[in-house]
C-alpha cells in the first residue's frame, strides 16, 4: 500500500493556495491508494479564542473563513478528480482549527445548529471525516492530528515519545517542521513515529522570525505493511519547482 499524507493546510482568507494544487497534481502523478489529511485544513482565525481583542483580530469574519477553506479544498481536489480512473480513499482527521467551530457551538448556545464542521464540505469531495482526536488505522499506522498523553490531555510533542508512550508506526500533525523517530521490537518489526504539521507557505505571526523557519510539505509512505513503511518527505520547494 502506498499513502499520501499531507500535513495541517492551514487556509485562510488572505493567502495564495498555488502550492495546494501542485500537491494535489503531485498526488495525481503518484497515484497512491490511500490519501491521509491529518486536519487543520481550515483555519478558522475567526474563532481564535488568542486573538480575540487584539488589533490583528480586526475583520475577521466565520462565512469569510469557511469560504476560503473551501475553495483550498476544492484546489487541492480539482488535479486528484480529474486524474483518470483514479480513485483512492480519502481519510480526514478533524484538528483543533476545525474544532474551534464546534466549540464556538457549545459556548454560546445561539449559535447551536447554526455553524458546525459540516459548513466545510470535506465529506461533497468524498473525504471520510474523523472526529478530532479519534485515531485512525491504516495499514497498521495510526493517523490523527496529534496524540495526547498524561491526565491533561496535552499533545505528545517528539516523534520519540510517540513510540515509547502509544507502542504502534504514528503519524500526527499540529506541530510545525518534521520529526521522525525509530524503533526495532523484540519481533524485529519496525516501529516509525513521525511529527509533520506544516503543508502550508505562509509564515505564522505568533512564532516570530525564527520559528517560521521549518519543514513545508507532505509525505508518501510506501510499501505500508503491518505498521512498517518507507517514508518519503516531498518539500513544497520541490513541487514548486516541478509544477511552475
Amino acid at each position: 500500500m502506498k499513502i499520501a499524507v499531507i500535513p495541517d493546510t492551514q487556509v485562510k482568507p488572505g493567502i495564495r493556495l498555488d502550492h495546494l494544487h501542485r500537491v494535489g497534481r503531485y498526488i495525481a502523478d503518484k497515484r497512491p491508494d490511500v490519501i491521509v489529511h491529518l486536519g487543520d485544513h481550515a483555519d478558522m482565525p475567526s474563532l481564535s479564542s488568542y486573538d480575540k481583542g487584539k488589533r490583528d483580530f480586526e475583520g475577521r469574519r466565520y462565512v469569510k473563513d469557511i469560504a476560503a477553506a473551501r475553495l483550498g479544498m476544492e484546489v487541492l481536489m480539482a488535479p486528484i478528480r480529474e486524474a483518470k480512473d483514479y480513485r483512492p480513499r480519502l481519510v480526514l482527521t478533524l484538528g483543533n482549527h476545525e474544532e474551534r467551530i464546534n466549540r464556538a457551538a457549545n459556548d454560546a448556545a445561539e449559535l447551536d445548529g447554526l455553524i458546525s464542521v459540516e459548513d466545510l464540505e470535506y465529506e461533497a469531495h468524498g473525504w471520510e471525516v474523523y472526529p478530532f482526536l479519534k485515531p485512525v488505522v491504516i495499514g497498521g499506522v495510526v493517523f490523527c492530528h496529534y496524540l495526547t498523553s498524561g491526565v491533561m490531555g496535552r499533545p505528545i510533542t517528539t516523534a520519540n515519545a510517540l513510540l515509547t508512550k502509544r507502542h504502534m508506526s504514528t503519524v500526527v500533525g499540529h506541530q510545525q517542521g518534521f520529526q521522525m523517530a525509530t524503533a526495532v521490537r523484540a519481533d524485529g518489526k519496525m516501529l516509525t513515529g513521525i511529527i509533520a504539521g506544516s503543508c502550508y507557505e505562509h509564515d505564522e505571526g505568533y512564532l516570530g522570525p525564527q520559528g517560521n523557519n521549518h519543514y513545508r510539505g507532505m509525505l508518501m509512505l510506501h510499501e505500508v505493511t503491518d505498521g512498517q513503511f518507507d517514508v518519503m518527505p516531498v518539500s513544497l520547494g520541490y513541487l514548486n519547482r516541478r509544477y511552475k
